[in-house]
């Protein structure tokens, strides 16, 4: 084992080099360009759209490298930033300012110094304690090297039976993937609910879209055993003793942070796994930062730090974390919680607080749901939207927002996410001056009337 020791100025160390990494390492490049910035990627990918591997899959997007943004050459050559692949951080030593790297294509290790630290080592889906879980043919969805092995499974052995453990947004679009690719398609949910913490007024339309594209949901129970032949799962038995015929399994169960680097090294984690920060991304070990997946993220309803990874949040917490471990004063102003997905001809979107969150952490709130037309009435097209609204009874402040439909969810989405960040109330959102045409919306927007319709149930319990 080799030590290398800092040659000159400044050195900053970042463990892992996808969105929140590679963010943190470009805006400490942009600020200085006297530091040497060294990103260390256990994978062979760096810098990808995660998001598009359901895409990938589903054959939309043809190739893995048009997931990809840049390559580790474009980082040295464009931004000098030295990025090793296969070579993993097995362990941080705060107290020697080091990190020691392994190099998974030779085995041989060497210990890094370094001024400051990131760690942005993502998360991984959650694998449950499943009797034959390590069979051929039963993937987990959540890095590029997962999605280009899934599609090589795919095209060599043609599987005609999908199973899905888990129904939230990845089990959603890998379901619809799936569809697309020729396979019967079961989702196996072991809660009442899918789509997490959404509420039922939404997700019964998701349920039923599901159903019209021919995927069977089977909820509120789990597998218990995966049954192989000649190697590669063949069917699934459910803790009902029912059997599901599958060719192969797409685990979907939750994200888990990939924190236990961190935990070793006596940085602070919170009860969800996920690395404790502050909104300067700083961890509880002076010089040492953490951004991303494996971090939690202030709230800006709930004034404290959550567990919600997502990849806008990340790309955003690695240019806080890279400004200041160059000296600089950014601080992330959090999240709302705002998510869409599609799912068949559906889009699906939240923002700020379901029903249930807003029951759970104690809100007196108050609740409509609306179904308006996307567009004006007699314009051709257009498709009914669903809007439930939450709001706080006494201030008539916005808690959260959630919708499905057809079209125009995205743009209604982010008027809503706007006004929570805002702290806009019912009545605020009510007169907001919203564009019409009618091929786009109504002359009342479902906006405007989700909005009136709940201000007048709050008067009407004030």
């Amino acid at each position: 084992m080799s030590f290398e020791s800092l040659s000159s100025g400044k050195r900053i160390v970042v463990i892992g080099g996808v969105g929140a990494g590679l963010s943190a390492a470009s805006k400490a490049r942009k600020l200085r360009s006297d530091i040497e910035i060294l990103v260390f990627e256990k994978s062979g990918h760096i810098s990808y759209g995660a998001c598009g591997l359901p895409y990938l899959i589903s054959d939309l997007i043809k190739s893995p490298e048009d997931l990809v943004s840049h390559d580790s050459k474009f980082f040295k050559e464009e931004r000098d930033i030295n990025v090793f692949l296969f070579h993993e951080v097995v362990a941080i030593y705060p107290a020697k300012q080091s990190v020691l790297v392994k190099n998974l294509q030779t085995g041989a290790e060497n210990e890094y110094q370094y001024d400051k630290l990131v760690i942005t080592t993502g998360a991984r889906i959650f694998v449950p304690q499943i009797k034959g879980i390590e069979i051929k043919g039963i993937f987990t969805i959540k890095t590029l090297q997962d999605g280009i092995e899934i599609k090589d499974f795919i095209r060599k052995n043609v599987p005609k039976r999908a199973l899905i453990v888990g129904a939230g947004h990845i089990g959603l679009e890998i379901a619809e993937a799936l569809i697309i690719a020729g396979m019967d398609v079961t989702i196996v949910a072991r809660g009442p609910d899918i789509l997490g913490t959404m509420d039922e007024e939404i997700t019964k339309i998701v349920e039923e879209g599901l159903v019209r594209n021919n995927v069977m949901l089977l909820k509120s129970t789990s597998v218990r055993e995966f049954i192989s032949k000649n190697g590669y799962v063949r069917k699934a038995i459910l803790e009902n003793s029912e059997s599901i015929n599958a060719d192969i399994v797409i685990v979907c169960s939750g994200m888990r942070p990939n924190s236990e680097i961190a935990k070793e090294a006596g940085i602070e984690i919170d009860h969800t796994g996920a690395i404790n920060v502050n909104q300067r991304m700083e961890t509880n070990v002076p010089g040492i930062y953490s951004a991303g997946d494996c971090a939690m993220a202030y709230h800006q309803i709930l004034k404290r730090q959550v567990y919600i990874p997502l990849g806008t949040t990340a790309i955003k917490q690695g240019k806080v974390a890279g400004e200041n471990m160059v000296g600089g004063n950014a601080s992330f102003k959090g999240i709302v919680g705002t998510d869409i997905l599609k799912v068949f001809d559906l889009e699906v979107a939240r923002t700020g607080l379901s029903g249930i969150d807003a029951q759970i952490e104690g809100f007196n709130f108050i609740s409509n749901v609306v179904e308006q037309s996307s567009r004006a009435h007699y314009y051709p097209g257009g498709c009914k939207i669903r809007i439930k609204l939450i709001a706080e009874v006494n201030t008539g402040r916005i808690l959260g927002a959630e919708m499905v439909g057809k079209e125009g969810i995205s743009k209604r989405i982010d008027v809503f996410a706007t006004a929570i960040a805002a702290k806009m109330t019912v009545e605020d959102i009510g007169d907001l001056d919203l564009s019409y045409a009618p091929p786009f919306a109504p002359v009342w927007d479902p906006i405007l009337i989700a909005a009136n319709d709940l201000k007048k149930k709050i008067n009407e319990v004030k």
